[in-house]
């Protein structure tokens, strides 16, 4: 009971984290249009520069998220949460107050600092805690739920945002953002890295299966045995030589690098391209956007929290993982051939098994990590996606903007929707390569 008292304070903080982060999502084109080029349709400025604060976001997340990580697997889950959870509050409260082009300029660079740290770090955070609380026999489908409650906040933020006034949005979002700090500090208690489920789960058959990646097992029944991938313990915080370590020493971990590494290439791609694609082939609104995303938080959440744990005990993590790779292959595709308004709305509900790359992935790595690693194996997996994160920009805002404008080398304004759909498919390629003894926990 006290174990569900715990997540279910997490829960609340992060269904309140994204409501407040994403209720200004529908808003945000407009808001950078407006300041940018206003009175126009297509502003290369606007793309051009929502790459970039994408680019240096995944940047400094691919050094700061790793290694906050690391530091809450020795001082605590709840010390590290504070700092995502604080950071957020900040960009939407000048926002709040204005959006003229100098607000605007502020936001941005204070958006861009704080995402460095608030965006990967809280949700590798989040699933090192739950990792700490559920035995891993049940841990994908507490992931899935825990990424739903997430999407559940996306989805009651971008309806809020349907019927609030643009100023308004801001307001009401710094408002749930310090709101969801303070839940946090008050009522989410700090975990023990682990120990507590480590000792429960002692005698269990499952968890004397599982090894961790990074310390060496001490079991002595098992000492004859071929023991997993190790790595030195880490006496210090996590570098990037670390993470190279884990890499080059992990099968399971390498493979599942790639993985979500050109998943979220495409994946960032297709969210750098969508809105302004949108906005120029068929002239959507903010009230569009809302909708559309809208379509996407539902069908998310609901996967997550419904088929996740339905689904994950019954095909396993990765046939889930298979499913939801082709499911993102065709929900970029569908987009990049949109002729229709309708169209998109088509493309977002294969987002109800897209949806569910993510949470199969980090189940699969936390089970091949030990009690004490969830935080930097969940910290490293989001540094590798924040790393596509940083080229994904840099390659497909350009791309998008040459497709948009009149100078486009053939008439295929979705081409770079396109481009992202097969990276994902190169994702679904080594998905579908991968030995099933390397996504099983490590055993006899």
């Amino acid at each position: 009971m006290e174990m569900a008292d715990e997540l279910g304070h997490l829960l609340v903080f992060g269904f309140l984290f994204n409501l407040g982060v994403y209720m200004v999502a529908p808003a945000m084109t407009d808001v950078t249009m407006d300041a940018l080029c206003p009175g126009q349709d297509e502003c290369s400025l606007a793309i051009y520069l929502t790459g970039l604060q994408q680019a240096i976001t995944g940047l400094g997340a691919l050094v700061a998220t790793p290694i906050v990580g690391n530091l809450s697997d020795k001082y605590g889950r709840k010390a590290l949460l504070l700092l995502p959870a604080t950071a957020s509050i900040l960009p939407l409260v000048i926002l709040a107050c204005n959006r003229t082009k100098a607000f605007f300029y502020a936001y941005y660079i204070t958006r861009m600092v704080t995402a460095m740290v608030a965006e990967g770090s809280m949700h590798c955070l989040s699933l090192a805690y739950v990792a700490d609380k559920v035995p891993p026999s049940r841990r994908a489908a507490a992931f899935g739920v825990f990424s739903g409650v997430c999407l559940a906040g996306f989805v009651a933020g971008t309806v809020a945002a349907r019927f609030l006034a643009v100023q308004s949005t801001f307001q009401v979002a710094a408002v749930v953002a310090a709101a969801a700090a303070v839940y946090m500090r008050a009522f989410v208690k700090e975990t023990d890295g682990g120990a507590s489920l480590l000792r429960a789960t002692a005698g269990d058959e499952e968890n004397s299966s599982s090894h961790p990646l990074c310390v060496p097992s001490c079991s002595s029944s098992s000492s004859q045995d071929v023991a997993p991938p190790t790595l030195p313990p880490l006496r210090k915080a996590l570098s990037l030589s670390d993470m190279a370590d884990l890499l080059t020493t992990s099968s399971t971990f390498s493979r599942e690098a790639l993985v979500i590494f050109f998943y979220s290439l495409g994946e960032t791609g297709l969210q750098t391209a969508i809105l302004y694609f949108l906005k120029v082939q068929f002239q959507y609104s903010k009230n569009q956007y809302a909708n559309l995303l809208l379509v996407i938080g539902i069908a998310g959440s609901l996967s997550q929290l419904v088929m996740m744990p339905i689904l994950a005990p019954k095909l396993g993590e990765q046939k889930l993982l298979i499913i939801a790779l082709l499911g993102g292959c065709v929900h970029a595709f569908i987009y990049s051939i949109a002729w229709t308004p309708w169209v998109p709305y088509l493309g977002a509900s294969f987002v109800i098994v897209s949806i569910l790359v993510n949470p199969s992935i980090r189940s699969i790595v936390s089970k091949r990590a030990g009690p004490f690693e969830q935080g930097m194996v969940q910290g490293c997996l989001t540094g590798i996606s924040s790393t596509a994160n940083v080229i994904s920009p840099i390659v497909f805002s350009p791309l998008t903007a040459w497709f948009l404008s009149e100078t486009a080398p053939f008439n295929f304004r979705g081409f770079s929707l396109a481009c992202a759909g097969f990276a994902m498919l190169i994702a679904l390629t080594v998905s579908i390569n991968m030995r099933p003894a390397e996504l099983q926990p490590d055993s006899k």
